[in-house]
């Protein structure tokens, strides 16, 4: 008897992990730094194409990520090509990038009681920034990404306009941005509502690749990335076993599992053999910092269904 594979999900989407990021935002306890290069290399190794891992924040507001710079200065030129530094001003993204950084995600909210919370300022005073960003990124051979955070709700001012967010989009002190990240940042959005957004920006800003940061605080994590890619985002967002959330964000929980995607995208490197290894990783790393496991799919891939290849055993390590 022929087995017949699931077909892959379609449009396809990049997987970025940002669990070195996002995914480290509330956590109590810190990761090493060397642990932090180790997980970098060996989500590398299993295929993982972008990853997210470290913010210019100030260490002594988010001391998980106090030591981005050291995991910079760290790794390869070939290796940070496909990482990506959290930034907030033009400073940040020239003390990233003199570390070696070249990936930057610049980062405001729509909604200016969440980034006056998150940055310091209101959110034009972010985007009359962006210009001086834009060229720092592009002097050394840079990209940079606008990213929007609260583009859903905010947890100060409820639910976001979305021409709020188109605005910001079509700013053209904006223009050179290489990717427009959308992200629900506590989780409250809905497929409908993230669909329309994604669409009417694939629509007002056909030139910029779209990318989609959910969080599965509301338990539709997965159920809005495969919304947004179905509207036209190229990129997603996840993190190991669902680590992470928002400080400055009352209410945000976990972004969405990075293993829950993969197991719903099923892109070409991915195998059974290699979400054992992603699976594995994770519970290493959420038993180091001492957080709990929320992806489906570490625990899907833990049951004794071990007829189903996806389950971690002899089955699943053959392939």
């Amino acid at each position: 008897m022929t087995t017949v594979e699931p077909r892959a999900y379609t449009p396809r989407a990049e997987v970025r992990d940002v669990t070195l990021r996002d995914g480290l935002q509330l956590t109590s306890k810190t990761m090493p730094t060397q642990l932090k290069v180790d997980v970098v290399r060996d989500l590398l190794a299993l295929g993982m194409p972008s990853l997210e891992i470290g913010s210019m924040a100030r260490g002594d507001l988010v001391p998980p990520l106090a030591d981005t710079l050291d995991v910079v200065a760290a790794l390869t030129p070939e290796e940070l090509d496909k990482c990506w530094i959290w930034v907030a001003t033009p400073r940040h993204v020239e003390k990233a990038a003199a570390a070696g950084a070249r990936r930057f995600q610049y980062c405001l909210s729509a909604s200016n009681s969440h980034n006056k919370a998150n940055i310091g300022r209101d959110t034009d005073t972010s985007v009359a920034a962006m210009p001086d960003a834009i060229r720092i990124a592009h002097d050394v051979g840079g990209s940079i990404q606008l990213c929007i955070a609260t583009a859903f709700t905010c947890p100060f001012e409820g639910i976001t306009d979305p021409r709020r967010v188109l605005a910001i989009a079509a700013d053209r002190r904006t223009d050179g941005a290489e990717h427009i990240v959308v992200c629900d940042t506590i989780g409250q959005a809905i497929p409908t509502q993230v669909a329309d957004l994604v669409s009417a920006l694939r629509v007002a800003q056909p030139q910029q690749r779209l990318v989609f940061h959910g969080h599965d605080t509301w338990g539709l994590g997965v159920a809005n990335t495969l919304a947004a890619i179905d509207a036209g985002a190229t990129m997603v967002d996840g993190s190991l076993g669902g680590l992470g959330g928002c400080p400055f964000a009352p209410g945000a929980s976990g972004n969405t599992a990075t293993e829950d995607l993969l197991f719903a995208l099923r892109p070409d490197w991915i195998t059974p053999t290699t979400l054992t290894g992603i699976v594995e990783l994770s519970e290493r790393i959420l038993a180091e910092i001492g957080e709990a496991n929320r992806s489906k799919t570490a625990q899907g891939a833990r049951s004794s269904a071990t007829a189903f290849p996806w389950v971690i055993g002899d089955a699943g390590r053959r392939r």
